[in-house]
């Protein structure tokens, strides 16, 4: 590891080499091969399917996994996937999904699917993808996800084996013995061919049967957040993923690095800046439960598991910080160095609360799926300038740019401008992010730089700050929800004319989503009956509104669109008024405006008596901004 503490040193590494120089690996098993023999008897991953410090784990060191994914891979060829062919999982976090993961993109070409998605998105992500083969979980208590996969591939007919993976291994008796008994059972309504998938590796060699080309072929694809019909596919290079590795390995993590990440595997934030992170530097990473944070317990065992494992970074989100906040650090947590929080905006206060009860800081960064995620951190020896996502990761380059709709570039912004965040880096293949051809015409400003859609700016010392959304995603913990897929949905009410989706400020989810309708004239329709008729008719639970508002006449331009700003502006006048009246405060919300560098931020005004730190208690956990009427 190198000093990484300010923009100097970020320009110091690129002027050493090139890129391509830093690395002598090509491939994602090359890689791994060369930890393997650099450490091979040190540990590399575990899970523990319970989230008990006491609950087994399943271990495996450097060796282990190097000869396990060898297997996979092999495994997959004698199944027919070749280099440019697919293969998709859905899977809980398990060993498995590691190993498939990175078996995956060794074989052909790995396509992690959330397995939280309806059936016909998981049908629609395996149709664009192509995939042959998928490994998803057996029926198993507690979860309906056989059942959901098993209405997909009868959607997707391309999908010709399916290699089931049993979280019964995992346990002991007399847990084990229970579960024979109340396993779902259902009836298989594909034509594809069904296996066990470790009855089927047990037949593999532990080294690879097959000689990998060193062509920097895409590897992986990775579907965006939910969309209206089928959800955009992303392709990663080889080289981009060893960049994402590099990246962390040469600042943040060594062999001795303990990394405890309750994040889904199907996610670039948990594949990249952590497992290839991990098997860059040698670094052990530790999985508790199949469904990480929203384990059974995992809240409340967190800084005991911490302590189990000896944990030296936390990977985390807001949202699951604000939650370990309402939990007490009830453990030896010296280890701890850093968490490294993404995904969505980190709220100040948020930021201090967890400062303070833990020791540590938070290295809040940035990144997004289709850059092969890493762009910037707030630099571990330098500078943390809290509310920004840091400067660039070496060797990637942002410029805050103002575009045309086909990506001309317009304008450069100068220091502290605001315009759309553009990302040129190893991880950035111009002109083919996408699977669907047409999804990349407009996305490159210049035919270089990544158009984000996100709006920042970029301060005197480097940093990036997000002060909105060029798009209109709605960030909900960390995931991506299109608002057109609400808004599709509530019009399908007959009574409905109209509908702006945008996402209100949460304190623990960062955003949730909520509507805004305007009804057809004459028809009579309430709240509760549109917030009823959306749980029906959104395809993806997570971006069922928790609100719904109707209003006489939704705001609009002049030639008929939704100004989603004034729904927004609406919407935090309204959240934050409820924070502040449950907090007992006299104090409301006057109005809120737009700052060039701040975004969004709320005005308030006294109706009373009242203190700051009763308001800095009550709205510090938003990421929107407020000040006083006049301040």
């Amino acid at each position: 590891m190198r000093p990484f503490s300010n923009l100097a040193d970020k320009l110091g590494f690129e002027a050493e080499m090139p890129w391509l120089q830093r690395i002598t690996a090509r491939t994602v098993f090359g890689l791994l091969s060369e930890t393997a023999e650099k450490f091979p008897d040190n540990n590399a991953l575990s899970f523990q399917l319970r989230s008990g410090v006491k609950d087994p784990a399943e271990t495996l060191t450097w060796r282990q996994l190097q000869g396990k994914v060898a297997q996979v891979a092999n495994m997959l060829r004698r199944l027919g996937v070749g280099e440019r062919d697919a293969v998709a999982y859905l899977l809980p976090n398990c060993n498995e999904a590691v190993l498939t993961f990175l078996g995956g993109c060794t074989a052909g070409i790995v396509n992690p699917v959330n397995p939280l998605l309806e059936a016909e998105q998981i049908a629609s992500i395996l149709r664009e993808t192509n995939a042959k083969v998928l490994v998803t979980l057996r029926a198993f208590p507690k979860t309906d996800l056989p059942q959901r996969v098993d209405e997909a591939i009868a959607l997707a007919p391309n999908i010709k084996t399916v290699l089931e993976v049993d979280l019964k291994r995992y346990m002991h008796p007399p847990l084990s013995w229970i579960v024979p008994l109340i396993r779902p059972k259902f009836a298989r309504t594909h034509a594809a061919k069904v296996l066990d998938f470790n009855a089927e590796l047990a037949k593999e060699k532990t080294s690879l049967e097959f000689k990998e080309s060193r062509e920097d072929r895409f590897c992986a694809y990775f579907h965006t957040g939910g969309t209206t019909g089928m959800p955009k596919v992303a392709r990663h290079r080889a080289s981009g993923i060893i960049y994402n590795g590099w990246c962390g390995h040469d600042v943040l993590f060594n062999e001795k690095t303990v990394m405890i990440c309750p994040l889904p595997m199907f996610h670039v934030f948990a594949a990249y800046p952590v497992l290839m992170n991990c098997i860059a530097a040698g670094s052990h990473m530790v999985m508790p439960t199949p469904q990480g944070y929203r384990g059974e317990g995992v809240y409340e065992n967190f800084w005991k598991l911490v302590e189990r494992w000896k944990v030296t970074f936390i990977i985390t989100v807001p949202a699951a910080i604000s939650k370990l906040m309402q939990n007490k650090v009830d453990a030896d947590v010296s280890t701890l160095q850093y968490a490294l929080s993404g995904s969505a905006p980190l709220a100040v206060e948020l930021f201090n609360r967890f400062e303070t009860a833990t020791g540590i800081k938070i290295l809040e960064g940035y990144g997004m799926t289709e850059a092969t995620c890493l762009v910037s951190i707030n630099p571990p020896m330098g500078e943390n300038k809290i509310g920004s996502v840091g400067i660039p990761f070496p060797y990637t380059e942002v410029r805050i740019l103002h575009c045309s709709t086909d990506g001309s570039i317009l304008k450069e912004c100068g220091v502290d401008e605001v315009g759309e965040i553009c990302i040129s880096s190893p991880g950035v293949s111009p002109g083919m992010t996408y699977t669907e051809e047409d999804k990349n015409k407009g996305l490159y400003a210049g035919g270089v730089y990544l158009r984000s859609g996100d709006l920042g700016r970029i301060d005197r010392d480097g940093y990036i700050w997000i002060t909105g959304r060029a798009k209109d995603l709605i960030i909900r913990g960390g995931h991506n929800i299109d608002p057109a897929m609400i808004e599709e949905a509530l019009a399908k009410h007959p009574a409905v004319a109209m509908v702006g989706a945008i996402g209100q400020p949460d304190a623990e989810a960062g955003e949730m989503p909520c509507a805004y309708v305007e009804l057809v004239r004459g028809a009579v329709a309430t709240s509760d009956e549109l917030l009823e008729f959306a749980v029906e008719h959104v395809g993806e639970r997570a971006a069922v509104p928790k609100y719904v508002e109707i209003v006489g006449e939704l705001p609009k331009t002049a030639v008929g669109k939704i100004l989603k700003n004034e729904l927004r502006k609406s919407a935090i006048g309204r959240v934050f008024g409820q924070a502040l009246y449950a907090g007992g405060l006299h104090a409301q919300v006057d109005h809120v405006f737009e700052d060039k560098k701040r975004g969004l931020v709320a005005v308030l005004v006294k109706t009373g008596d009242c203190e700051d730190q009763g308001v800095v208690d009550a709205l510090g956990a938003f990421t929107v901004g407020w000040e006083w009427k006049g301040a």
